[in-house]
């Protein structure tokens, strides 16, 4: 799930506090759900979707690879505009408007498609999509956590991820199975048009219900912090450019697989043996968005557990080789070229769960080795605002690099890639070197 950013300002901003509790609904029950449905739904049509979408229109995975990557910077660069963010009067006008952003923002993609110059079209209505959204993220969780006391947000947690994934869910298991369906029928961009009407339709109803049902925390005054001093304390940290060039070299090897593994599934089969698996969109989104979602989720519960259980300077090498597992079943099925969409299948299976028990380690690794101190908060912001400028710069090289190197040697070479990350934690700190946050 993506988090906010926090205050961060060059002149002087004031931090959220929590609301008080008459500004909260009598459940928050009311309007989790849809708050972080919407979340998970902007997020996962700009950067998973749109490349799919793409693959099936004969767009080349260079360019899918090159553009998309370009655009989920957004993401990366959410920190820089946070401050603006935190000044909103009401954090609850922003997310609603981000939300009608989107809705009106999915339906100039619907036009776009439509027209001759396609893809650039699509490009740019897919750079305001990724910035509505970055920019709602940052809203949304400043709301969550204004709305809510310590307890709340802790025990309406597990909430936030199962919506933000149900949209997961949609996208994957519900949309690209309609796709499928309505192309043979419409053809790919008429399909897809009419997908991207039936999302913005989707998205304005649930932006006027969040603009009913949210909470509208008031603002309260704290102790006023700056950009500047933010970054400084940061940059101050022992061992911090480690810390950096582990979390970028982390994502190296992810980056590049998940971007060009599903659209190695998509690509036709050729006799030469050198192209993909040949499945249609309806089959990718039946194996993602069902055992693909689910292998993810089971394999990130136990990931936590087993990081709990051992502590994370123990477990990290272990995370860290689980990361790799993604890239050696795409290796493996690009050798065997199975034709058994049961077989693929359970292959894609053990890649999500591989995927989602490594990953909890780069979670942790931020959380608890590079945010503690002063600014905690805006640390966290930080950091995982590096981890995703890491994804995108290996997501973005992907495409050029599977182009020159075929299917087989490409998943070779992205476990290659992963052998760096185990190399460094020999030499970084896997443990806070701040006792206590500063009062």
């Amino acid at each position: 799930m993506t988090h906010a950013a926090h205050p961060t300002q060059a002149s002087a901003v004031t931090l959220d506090a929590a609301a008080p509790q008459s500004a909260v609904p009598s459940s928050p029950m009311r309007w989790i759900p849809s708050l972080y449905f919407v979340q998970g739904l902007q997020f996962f049509v700009v950067m998973l979707i749109a490349g799919l979408m793409f693959k099936q229109m004969g767009v080349a995975n260079d360019q899918i690879a090159r553009w998309t990557g370009l655009i989920g910077l957004a993401w990366a660069f959410k920190p820089l505009w946070s401050p603006l963010v935190e000044l909103a009067r009401s954090k609850k006008m922003v997310v609603v408007a981000m939300q009608f952003s989107g809705a009106a923002g999915l339906g100039l993609l619907a036009v776009a498609l439509q027209a001759s110059h396609f893809f650039a079209l699509s490009i740019a209505v897919l750079f305001f999509l990724a910035y509505a959204s970055a920019t709602h993220d940052i809203a949304c969780d400043g709301l969550y956590m204004g709305a809510l006391d310590e307890k709340r947000q802790a025990a309406y947690a597990g909430w936030q991820g199962a919506f933000f994934n149900a949209s997961k869910f949609l996208t994957l298991g519900g949309l690209m199975v309609l796709a499928g369906r309505l192309e043979t029928s419409m053809g790919v961009f008429n399909a897809w048009s009419l997908i991207f009407v039936m999302l913005a339709g989707l998205l304005a109803l649930l932006a006027a219900w969040n603009a009913k049902a949210l909470p509208n925390p008031e603002r309260v005054s704290a102790e006023p912090v700056k950009l500047a001093e933010i970054v400084a304390d940061f940059l101050k940290k022992p061992g911090i450019w480690q810390m950096v060039l582990f979390i970028v070299i982390f994502r190296l090897a992810e980056g590049q697989v998940q971007t060009i593994g599903p659209l190695f599934l998509i690509e036709a089969r050729r006799a030469d043996g050198g192209g993909g698996l040949g499945l249609t969109s309806e089959q990718v989104g039946g194996v993602y968005g069902t055992v693909g979602t689910a292998a993810f989720l089971v394999g990130s519960i136990l990931g936590g557990y087993f990081t709990s259980w051992l502590g994370l300077k123990r477990a990290m090498p272990v995370l860290v080789i689980a990361m790799a597992i993604p890239n050696a079943v795409f290796w493996g099925l690009s050798l065997a070229m199975p034709t058994s969409v049961w077989t693929i299948g359970a292959a894609v299976g053990l890649e999500m769960a591989g995927y989602g028990f490594g990953f909890v380690g780069m979670i942790l690794y931020i959380m608890q080795v590079v945010a503690p101190g002063r600014y905690q908060t805006a640390h966290y912001a930080l950091g995982s605002g590096v981890m995703q400028l890491g994804f995108i710069l290996s997501k973005t090289i992907s495409g050029d690099i599977q182009v020159a190197m075929g299917y087989q040697h490409f998943f070779l070479w992205t476990l290659v890639c992963g052998v760096p990350a185990l190399l460094l934690l020999l030499w970084v700190p896997l443990s806070s070197r701040v006792s206590a946050p500063a009062a």
